[in-house]
This record gives C-alpha cells, structure tokens and sequence, in this order.
C-alpha cells in the first residue's frame, strides 16, 4: 500500500477510536448519572443490566452487555443476510464495547456534572454521544444495534431505516417502566434520541450542506451572466419546455452553499422580479468549489 493510503487508513480507525470515546463518555459520564435512559444497542443492554442487577444481583458492565446483544445480532444477521459486514463495524462494535467499560471502571462513583439540571446533562450526553457517531459513520464506519435490526427486517420487507429506529429506540425507552425507571426517564431518553439524530445531521452536512437552485426565466442569459459574475458560481443551462405553453426555453440551474441562497436570490431579482425559483436541499456536492472526491 502506498504511504498516502497507510496514512488515511490510520486516521480513519484513529477517528472511530475518538468517536466511541466520544460516545462512551456521552453514556457513561452524562446520561446515566442523570437517570436517563436511551434506545439502539446501548440503551437495551443498559435496562439489561438494571434487570440483571435489580432481580438477580449480578452486576455486568454496561460495555460488556452491548458487546453481547452486537455479537447475538451480527450472528443472527450473518445467518439470515449474510457474512457481508465491513470491517469497520466490527472494529466499531467492539471498540465501542471497551470504550464503555473504560469509562464506567473510570468515573465509577463520580458524577462530573452534579448539580447541573438532569435536561441539560441528558442533553450534553447527546451531544457527545450524537459527535462520536458521526465521527465513526464519516470513516465508514457502524455502531451496529438498529443498523444490524434494519438488515434483517428489510431482508423480508422493506421499511424505511427511520421508521425501524423510531419503533426499536421508543420500545426500548418505553420498557425501561418495566426495571423501575419512571416516566422523566422515559422523557430524557426521547429527548437524548432526538439530540443524537440532530448532532449527527448537524456534523455530517454541517457547513457542507449546499442548495440545488432552479431558474425559470426568460430573462436566463443575463442572469447566467449575473450569477457567474456576481455570485462565483458556475451554472447549467438546461433546455426545456413549457407543458402548457409548450414554449422552449431555458432552465438556469446551479449549486451554492446555503449561506449563499440569498445573495443568488437577490441576484435573480435585479434581472427578473417574476422568475419562478424553486430551492432544494442537497445533502452532499462534489468537485470544484465544494468537497473534494479525493478527500472522501
């Protein structure tokens, strides 16, 4: 392998280490000496433990019980899918699994955040946690839980992956009623699900998120020339037709950033106050101007 690729490799598993840390932390340093509660992997190996501990006495280390529950699904899986998982999500699982017994043995008995209103410490741990995905999805790779649960459900039906993590994460917060917990549990772990979603979107498209503009004018050559001029931006011209008109004509088509919607806007209107613009999210642009392919 050339030095380039040994060194990107290396970053990328650096990364995912980070990110479970990161992760881990968010579980064991902010919501669980909150009293709260969440979905996926950790948080059913989380009420297992309680169960376990509560009923049985026997105590299992919060890393040790998701290393379990990952492996019993990724068997499963591997039976009913197939042995196609990336190496990365095992690395990720099981480093996921040591991250979380590294902090439990580490801030055993200590509570970092006392004092500070269980909302807001739920909140924080969202936060890292929701960071430490993110970082281990941009390197490829998978906390498994409700990705490995996705696989096999859509094996025989398809459902949307939103759908799957919205049902699995709120039955796993909801029977945390089942080994003592009460409803403000209930309540952080619904507000520490949507914080994770919401810092994962927020990291993964960031400052990346872009707008695909459209154009509808007549007026499309001066404002092809205003845009290249004026917004630095280049531009598509796309031939079209009128359904109703039947009229041909052209499409101005073009890709900024977010924060550069307005100016183009303001742009379009200097030349043709009545053009017709429609404005669409993208979740990702490549090549010149915006994120590198070679940096992916």
């Amino acid at each position: 392998m050339k030095s380039g690729k040994i060194f990107t490799l290396i970053k990328e598993y650096v990364l995912m280490i980070v990110g479970m840390f990161l992760y881990s932390f968010g579980w064991i340093g902010c919501i669980v000496p909150a009293g709260g509660v969440g979905g996926g992997a950790a948080g059913f190996s989380f009420i297992l433990c309680t169960a376990l501990n509560n009923f049985l006495g026997i105590e299992v280390q919060l890393g040790t019980m998701v290393f379990i529950i990952n492996a019993i699904l990724l068997v499963a899986a591997g039976f009913i899918v197939g042995w196609n998982f990336g190496f990365k999500t095992l690395f990720t699982v099981a480093f996921m699994s040591v991250a979380l017994n590294f902090w439990q043995t580490l801030l055993e008995g200590v509570n970092l955040f006392e004092g500070l209103d269980p909302v807001l410490a739920v909140i924080l741990g969202g936060m890292f946690s929701g960071a430490g995905v993110a970082l281990a999805f941009m390197q490829g790779g998978s906390t498994g839980g409700v990705d490995i649960i996705a696989m096999i459900i859509n094996k025989y039906r398809t459902v949307s992956y939103g759908k799957i993590l919205r049902y699995v994460d709120g039955t796993v917060i909801a029977s945390s009623l089942l080994v003592g917990y009460g409803m403000a549990a209930v309540i952080y772990g619904f507000i520490m699900t949507a914080v994770i979603g919401y810092t994962v979107d927020m990291l993964m498209s960031g400052n990346q998120q872009s707008n695909q503009v459209f154009i509808f004018s007549k007026d499309f050559e001066k404002i092809r020339a205003m845009l290249i001029e004026n917004a630095h931006r280049g531009v598509t011209l796309l031939r079209s037709e009128g359904g109703y008109t039947r009229e041909e004509s052209m499409v101005v088509m073009m890709v900024c950033r977010k924060r550069e919607t307005s100016n183009v806007l303001k742009l379009v209107k200097e030349i043709d106050p009545n053009a017709f613009i429609s404005v669409g999210s993208v979740m990702g642009v490549y090549g010149r101007g915006f994120e590198a392919l070679s940096k992916i």
